[in-house]
Parts: C-alpha cells; sequence; structure tokens
C-alpha cells in the first residue's frame, strides 16, 4: 500500500479528530492537509504510517489551538503564482523553453530537439530568460509541490499549450501506480512525466517525474 492509499485510508479517522478538536469542518480539513504533507515530506517510512498520521494531526490541532503553528514563508502556490505570472510575458519559444528546463527538468539537449533549434540558441535564450523576472537576473523557482484541483488546472492550462505549440505529445498512461501522462517530444523521445494523486474524484496534487520508465506493454503509440 502506498503512502497515499494509507493517508485516504486513514482520512476519515484524521478528519474526526481534528473536527472534535478545532470545531471546524474547514479547520479540520486543512489540518488534514497539513498531516499528508508531514506524512508525504518524511525521508524514511514509519513503522505505522496510520499512527504517524494520527500523532501528526492531533500535534498540528495543538499547535493551531495554542496559535503557535508555523506558517511558510512563501507558500508554493505564491511561486507558481510568480512563474506563471513570467510565462504570460515570454514569447512561444521562450515560454517552452521556461516549462521544458523549471517544469520537467529537461537538460540543454533535450530542450533543442524538443522545440527543433541549436543547443547555442537554447542556451541564449536561458540566458534572456535568467534576466526576464522584472531584471532581478533570477527566475523565479519552480514549486517542489502544487496542491488544488483549481491550482493544478491553472498550471496545466498554462504549460500544456507551450509544449504542444513546439509539438510535445501528453500519452496518458499510469505514472507510479496511479493516473498520469507522458511528455514526448517530436522524436517520440520521453522527455518527463506526471502523476496524479486523485482525491474524493478531484485532482489532489500533481507530480513531476523525470523517469518514468518503460511504457507498459499495452501503452497506447504516441501521435
Amino acid at each position: 500500500m502506498s503512502r497515499f492509499e494509507e493517508f485516504q485510508e486513514a482520512r476519515p479517522l484524521l478528519f474526526s479528530i481534528a473536527h472534535r478538536m478545532l470545531g471546524s469542518a474547514s479547520r479540520a480539513e486543512d489540518a488534514v492537509h497539513q498531516a499528508w504533507l508531514r506524512y508525504e515530506a518524511t525521508p524514511e517510512q514509519p513503522a505505522s504510517g496510520r499512527r504517524f498520521l494520527v500523532a501528526a494531526v492531533t500535534r498540528i490541532c495543538l499547535e493551531t489551538q495554542r496559535g503557535t503553528r508555523p506558517r511558510p514563508v512563501e507558500p508554493a502556490w505564491a511561486q507558481a503564482a510568480a512563474a506563471l505570472s513570467l510565462l504570460e510575458r515570454l514569447n512561444p519559444l521562450e515560454r517552452a523553453v521556461f516549462v521544458l528546463r523549471e517544469v520537467l527538468g529537461c537538460g540543454t539537449a533535450q530542450i533543442a530537439a524538443a522545440v527543433g533549434c541549436s543547443e547555442a540558441a537554447c542556451r541564449r535564450i536561458t540566458a534572456t530568460l535568467s534576466t526576464a523576472h522584472d531584471g532581478t537576473g533570477a527566475t523565479p523557482p519552480w514549486p517542489r509541490r502544487i496542491a488544488g484541483a483549481e491550482h493544478v488546472a491553472r498550471v496545466l492550462a498554462t504549460i500544456v499549450p507551450a509544449l504542444v505549440g513546439v509539438g510535445v505529445t501528453l500519452e496518458p498512461q499510469d505514472v507510479d501506480h496511479r493516473p498520469g501522462a507522458v511528455f514526448r517530444d517530436r522524436n517520440g523521445t520521453v522527455l518527463s512525466a506526471l502523476a496524479l494523486d486523485v482525491l474524493d474524484g478531484r485532482i489532489h496534487t500533481i507530480r513531476w517525474v523525470k523517469d518514468p520508465g518503460p511504457a507498459p506493454a499495452d501503452a497506447p503509440a504516441p501521435t
């Protein structure tokens, strides 16, 4: 059983604990979500995922009651908003290079093959991007985690057209035992992949996977 499956199984119990402690459904949902993030970020698998999650949600509720729960300096979505703002100001080729490099994690050679230009031209575009964020000389970092159906939808609506515009295709395929898609360049070479965590019929988290591994034998051929 994966961590996410363990979380889904324990979620009703976690919500019940949080709701009793906080007396608010919305605050309880937030506490449950934070417990999942802590569990997901734990480097080593706990002996009991259920026990870890119960302890985590209890601590989070106590921190909330005491007003001591720390707030992140810059939420992941704030980072994504900055990156999306930059994307909107780029031309189509620059946008494709940014997405391939910052989102999919492609190297210069991969990007050059995907967009159909020389590596030297890609390096020039990359240099331009490094000063495109209000002239500060730094491209806003792409967040490690983007959660929430609305946020995921906005990100996909921004980056997918940039990729399709240079001939990148998305092939539906299970990735890491989750529904997802594999990105291929115009030559059919796998660039990256995404995997989706689906909770209650809605996208909960999108994960970028650098090396999705070989496609299953019955996977559809790229078009």
